[in-house]
Parts: structure tokens; C-alpha cells; sequence
């Protein structure tokens, strides 16, 4: 018994080191992510999705939605060009630069019957910072209400304009 309560002081006293060493290791290893200033994003939609054994296909409702979770700085959109399943583009939703004061939202919406971007329709999305901020939260929320669906997808970086 008085073994065993050495080793696992010991092991307690080995995990509390461990601890103490490995998590401002982490922490300054990630202590930059999250900060830039712009970014290219692709944010997947699915304007349509096919459901049931005939595949039937149901329409859906697309918000594209910008966050600038920064509370200092604002950020600015250059960019919000929808593209449909064959990679053509359809439209741009942004015709001149919209800045987003900090903590503020843009938005634009797809209505339900839009059927130009089909089921692998994409935003790319480009935005622009006067110096590093925390990068903004980018989603795609797609809805069915006469079908209760509804689902999100999340932008992802594809282009670095100032890390």
C-alpha cells in the first residue's frame, strides 16, 4: 500500500512538471494563430440537396455570414463572389468595399428558389485589415424551413494576403 502511494506521488509530481513546462510551450507556439491582415476564404453552399430513394432534390436558403470578432479594428470586404457547382461564376454580392466596424456582421441571402448554384455552389470570399486582427468568422448557414433543414459550413483559408 505504501508502494503504491509513492508511485502515484510520484507520478502526480511527474504530470504537475510536465504541465508546468509543456503548456507555455503550446501557448506560445499558438500565440499568433488566428491574427491576420486578409485573407481569400472558400465557403462551400448547398443551394440544393437531394434527399429520399428517388433523390428528390430540396431547395434551400442560403446566408452567407461575415463576424469581425476583432474588438479593436475593423475589416474590410472586398469580396463575396458566388460561384455554382461547375466553378462558374454567378454573381458578386459585394460591388464596393464594406467595412465592418469591430464586432459587427454582414450578411447576404440566397432565397430558397435560387437555383443558379446547385448542390456544390461556393462563395469566395475576400477580406483586407489595416493591420493583424483576429480573423473573422465566415459561414455559409443553409435552410429548408418546409423540410426543418437546416445546416452550416465554415470558410477555409485559401489564399494568405498578410500573416
Amino acid at each position: 500500500m505504501l508502494a503504491l502511494a509513492f508511485v502515484n506521488r510520484k507520478l502526480l509530481i511527474t504530470s504537475a512538471i510536465l504541465l508546468v513546462l509543456l503548456v507555455p510551450a503550446f501557448a506560445w507556439g499558438e500565440s499568433d494563430r488566428g491574427l491576420s491582415a486578409g485573407e481569400t476564404l472558400y465557403v462551400p453552399v448547398y443551394s440544393n440537396v437531394y434527399s429520399g430513394p428517388k433523390a428528390n432534390p430540396l431547395q434551400l436558403a442560403t446566408m452567407l455570414s461575415i463576424h469581425n470578432i476583432d474588438p479593436k479594428y475593423s475589416i474590410t470586404m472586398l469580396k463575396a463572389d458566388y460561384y455554382d457547382s461547375n466553378g462558374r461564376f454567378v454573381e458578386s454580392y459585394v460591388k464596393s468595399p464594406v467595412t465592418l466596424n469591430p464586432f459587427a456582421h454582414a450578411y447576404f441571402y440566397l432565397k430558397e428558389y435560387d437555383k443558379r448554384g446547385g448542390p456544390g455552389a461556393n462563395f469566395i470570399v475576400k477580406w483586407r485589415a489595416e493591420k493583424k486582427v483576429n480573423q473573422p468568422i465566415v459561414e455559409a448557414l443553409m435552410l429548408g424551413v418546409r423540410e426543418g433543414v437546416s445546416f452550416l459550413s465554415t470558410g477555409h483559408t485559401i489564399i494568405e494576403h498578410g500573416k
